[in-house]
């Protein structure tokens, strides 16, 4: 039976002077400041209120990640309303979306912005065109972490990617050989380096996305085995479903996961018509050692 992934997890004793680092993901579900009936929106995504805003900074505070790689955000002025700007920097995919990627990153850390994984998004010219990756790296210790934010073509949660019945299969088909391509090149320089985000794909050891994945470079699946608690049966934490966000280790940063710090930050809110008003995805965490 798989584990669920409990909401509190023991931390273990951190290496002497190592650097700990706590790395997470966040879809935030069409976290805009758009005014209503703005058409880059459909028209059945619920609008947020202040009192909607203060709840999610309220887990943001929480949270208390270093870095958060952030999924369906309308830029920077948009992830402020989360996470305090005087402690955190935002980067984001240069372009217009509403749905962007990017990272938030506390203002303690050095990095470096990569160019963006424009390749990702097939369709730029499209109304809702896909999405960019978003790469940066991130002093950890004495070594360079290569953080690459992604979210992924929907709809093609568990077929074939070779689907002729399929665009959307067809397009993650796509999308997995160009993220392939950049995982095979992280291991040829050698670098720690991540790959997370919405995948919007159940992984598992035999999904034909992740064994590309691990053919271009070997990695560790974070929520392998695991299951996710979140909004299960109402948001009690209880019970669980697949993953399809994910944290991706390669290079020498599955040396540096402490193991049981792996968490799903869970809402307290139970009832299901907050749900799009927070979000319908969680916030996934770690913890990492860096020597």
């Amino acid at each position: 039976m798989r584990l669920v992934l409990a909401l509190l997890l023991a931390l273990a004793a951190a290496p002497a002077g190592a650097t700990d680092l706590k790395i997470a993901t966040w879809n935030l579900a069409w976290l805009s400041l758009r005014p209503p009936g703005d058409p880059a929106i459909p028209a059945d995504v619920p609008r947020r209120a202040s009192a909607d805003f203060d709840r999610l900074a309220g887990y943001a505070r929480r949270l208390m990640a270093d870095v958060v790689a952030l999924q369906e955000v309308d830029g920077p002025e948009a992830a402020a309303r989360v996470f305090d700007a005087r402690n955190y920097r935002f980067e984001f995919a240069e372009e217009h979306d509403v749905q962007r990627v990017g990272f938030a990153l506390h203002r303690s850390l050095r990095y470096t912005r990569n160019p963006d994984l424009a390749e990702l998004d097939l369709h730029p010219q499209a109304r809702f065109s896909l999405r960019r990756g978003v790469d940066i790296t991130v002093q950890a210790g004495n070594h360079p972490l290569r953080l690459l934010a992604v979210h992924l073509q929907g709809s093609c949660h568990d077929r074939p990617l070779a689907n002729p019945g399929s665009a959307q299969c067809n397009s993650l088909a796509q999308q997995t050989t160009i993220l392939a391509n950049w995982v095979a090149a992280r291991r040829r320089e050698g670098v720690a380096f991540m790959v997370l985000g919405d995948f919007n794909r159940r992984l598992n050891p035999r999904d034909e996305l992740f064994l590309a994945l691990r053919q271009a470079a070997p990695l560790v699946s974070a929520t392998e085995g695991f299951a996710n608690p979140c909004w299960a049966r109402g948001g009690s934490g209880s019970g669980g479903r697949p993953f399809i966000d994910h944290m991706l280790l390669g290079g020498p940063t599955p040396n540096w996961w402490r193991r049981d710090s792996l968490k799903v930050m869970v809402y307290a809110e139970t009832d299901s018509r907050l749900r799009e008003l927070l979000s319908d995805h969680c916030p996934l965490s770690l913890q990492l050692s860096a020597p």
